[in-house]
């Protein structure tokens, strides 16, 4: 981790601008082609909420903005951030299930496997303490929604960056998912959400190099 030197950084006055804001969040919700994806997923046999979850997760931490987080008046760096999404049990309840993150899914997929079952069995509804090298993501399979808002602590500000994804569904040959992002606007802008769009469609586009 390394802390941000906020007097030669470009995005210095952005950051005063939107860290001020009652409400300083932006979210875009757009969808995106899983076709090829979906069909490896399936060859593979892996659970499509850990695939999904890694890709989701590789994509963050390849992009910089999407690794920094506010902390009272500073911005820090994180050198790996870390996918923490919910899983239902028999009750229906969600908890929390944060995995750490590994470059490769072959290391990635059992880590999950174990922590699912483990907040299956018992619920967790709390982060650790201070703890921000997290991606908070929730996965929606029950409707394709075009776009949802999280809930997010003001005070002290919350930069963590929210990613969900939704119930996919066929077009004109295509299957395509809807995917929403959420982040701290004083930390990245449009065009970082976008350059992370890009991202996850190459990865889904390209399982092979994923998967």
């Amino acid at each position: 981790m390394r802390v941000i030197d906020l007097e030669s950084w470009p995005r210095r006055r952005h950051f005063d601008l939107y860290r001020g804001l009652d409400y300083p969040h932006v979210g875009l919700c757009a969808n995106v082609d899983i076709s090829a994806f979906r069909a490896a997923v399936r060859e593979r046999g892996v659970s499509f909420t850990v695939a999904a979850a890694y890709v989701l997760a590789r994509a963050a931490n390849e992009l910089p903005e999407f690794r920094l987080r506010i902390r009272g008046n500073q911005v820090v760096e994180h050198e790996v951030v870390h996918p923490s999404f919910t899983v239902l049990n028999e009750q229906e309840l969600f908890s929390f299930c944060t995995v750490p993150y590994r470059a490769a899914l072959a290391e990635f997929a059992p880590l999950a496997a174990e922590r699912m079952a483990r907040v299956q069995a018992e619920p967790v509804l709390a982060d650790e303490p201070g703890q921000d090298d997290l991606l908070f993501m929730s996965g929606l399979p029950w409707v394709s929604f075009t776009s949802i808002l999280h809930p997010i602590h003001m005070h002290p500000a919350d930069s963590v960056p929210r990613i969900a994804w939704g119930k996919f569904f066929d077009q004109e040959g295509r299957t395509l998912m809807p995917v929403a992002v959420q982040v701290h606007h004083a930390l990245m802008d449009g065009l970082h959400i976008g350059r992370y769009y890009q991202r996850i469609q190459q990865l889904f586009d390209h399982p092979e190099s994923c998967l």
